[in-house]
């Protein structure tokens, strides 16, 4: 399938980042959110990030100039009907995640494959909301999208093998590295990153360290570039709180349950890097 358009339902962190990476790999790019005001902030973002790249001398004025000009942003997710593939992007609730599918099924052509940027919702269980599952699969890209090479490729259990390739082949034109995932909680990445972030929440609310000893162990110790609650406050503790709580209802054990100082942390809104306060204050 020749994938020239490029539908990205939500311009948040993540949809931000995945239409600047098709843009700047010259593919046209629909850039869909439910308000005017996340597509602006969204384009603000895609600005101030192919400026980084102009600085770095990775693109040029003019490429910067050309991405920006294939990014169209649309409120009416009916303007997705021409897209050749479709990527959501949306917060991490399997309901929302539900809502879509459901109308990106009844809008786009019979042929076009749907993914999800989801990185733990089953992408079985979202393929059954559609009239394709054979064209449903997951691509998980990792923040900060235009940097991080990684996209895992998950098969749901209906996914074909042309969906597959095809969207393993299109990751790599846009210069990522795809690794085949098969379905299931968390995935890998999730699957092993965020217990480990749990835990070391753990660590914290128990009095065995404080946020800055337990960082400092992981960066020292174990050469990480960032400490297990830097990572979690730049990932936004919410959505480590969504992962965690599809981890124990799919796994159904509990050593994934998610640790009383997150919830916490998040009933009260410290979120992180994106509210200001998390572990650390922003």
């Amino acid at each position: 399938m020749n994938i020239q358009r490029v539908g990205v339902v939500g311009a948040g962190t993540m949809g931000n980042g995945i239409a600047h990476v098709f843009a700047r790999g010259g593919h046209g790019v629909v850039l869909c959110d439910v308000e005017q005001r996340f597509l602006d902030r969204g384009m603000e973002t895609i600005g101030k990030n192919l400026d980084r790249e102009v600085v770095k001398n990775k693109i040029s004025v003019e490429d910067k100039a050309a991405a920006l000009k294939r990014i169209e942003p649309v409120v009416d997710r009916a303007k997705l009907a021409g897209c050749d593939f479709v990527v959501e992007a949306a917060t991490e609730k399997f309901d929302i995640k539900a809502e879509i599918f459901r109308d990106l099924d009844r809008h786009c052509r019979p042929e076009i494959i749907l993914a999800s940027n989801t990185s733990s919702i089953s992408i079985t269980k979202i393929a059954a909301l559609t009239k394709r599952p054979d064209k449903v699969i997951g691509m998980h890209f990792f923040n900060p999208v235009p940097v991080m090479k990684l996209v895992e490729v998950i098969r749901g259990l209906a996914t074909s093998n042309d969906t597959f390739q095809t969207v393993r082949e299109l990751a790599v034109k846009v210069e990522k590295m795809p690794v085949e995932v098969n379905d299931a909680p968390g995935f890998v990445s999730n699957r092993v990153l965020m217990p480990l972030l749990n835990e070391a929440m753990y660590a914290v609310m128990e009095g065995v360290a404080t946020a800055e000893a337990v960082d400092e162990v992981f960066k020292l110790g174990m050469a990480h570039p960032m400490g297990p609650l830097t990572l979690a406050d730049f990932i936004g503790l919410d959505v480590c709180l969504d992962i965690m709580r599809v981890l124990q209802d799919g796994l159904g054990d509990p050593k994934y349950r998610p640790c009383p100082l997150l919830i916490k942390m998040v009933d009260a809104g410290w979120l992180g890097r994106k509210s200001g306060r998390g572990f650390y204050k922003y």
